[in-house]
């Protein structure tokens, strides 16, 4: 099986591969990369036409190297890769959080969701069903430590903005790029804690197993 993973942050190709080489180590990966998209969207404030023109384009590309699916890892664009997938359909297209969630609500209902990126905690929450309390929390800075190339620093402000999210039945991190950090999450603050790259390898795989039967 092919899968194209399509990224907004250089930062998520590490651990969504990471999880595949885990879970799923027979797949095919081709990574495309365009860290343009999370700066513009940043600049415009919201989701535009344009932008959602960019990813039809990404999903045209994606779709013709023979591609058996498309998993995009850029969590702050869900309505742009909503049109991709009914362009495309059946063809699987993952938004980056939508096993997670499913995920999520199955196991609880408080719910942390825990991010390093601003434009998705106004992007995600709709997602999540209306029976659902969520508990949004921003880890500020973490992004940027990241950025200039300090994991560390990036895991720490992670780690202590989620002891915020303690009462919470249980924690998502909403970036992939957040996934190293989910064992240090779980010690501090003795909740469960769901990443995103587990969750969508784990719900291809079973998409297109059902799909060769």
């Amino acid at each position: 099986m092919r899968i194209t993973l399509v990224h907004a942050l250089k930062h998520s190709i590490v651990p969504i591969e990471a999880s595949f080489a885990r879970l799923w180590p027979d797949a095919r990966l081709m990574n495309l990369l365009d860290d343009s998209l999370s700066a513009d969207l940043a600049r415009d404030g919201g989701l535009t036409d344009a932008m959602t023109e960019r990813f039809l384009r990404l999903g045209r590309y994606a779709a013709g190297t023979g591609s058996d699916a498309i998993l995009f890892t850029c969590s702050a664009f869900g309505p742009c890769i909503e049109a991709v997938a009914r362009a495309h359909a059946p063809m699987p297209v993952l938004k980056p959080n939508e096993a997670m969630i499913e995920q999520a609500v199955a196991k609880g209902r408080k719910i942390g969701l825990l991010s390093t990126f601003p434009p998705t905690l106004a992007s995600m929450p709709p997602e999540f069903p209306p029976s659902i309390e969520l508990v949004p929390k921003l880890a500020e800075g973490a992004m940027a430590a990241l950025d200039r190339g300090d994991r560390a620093m990036h895991d720490r402000l992670v780690v202590e903005a989620s002891k915020d999210l303690r009462d919470c039945d249980l924690i998502a991190l909403a970036q992939y790029s957040m996934a190293p950090a989910a064992e240090r999450v779980a010690e501090v603050t003795g909740r469960p804690v769901l990443t995103t790259p587990d969750s969508a390898v784990l719900k291809l795989k079973g998409m297109l197993a059902a799909g060769r039967t």
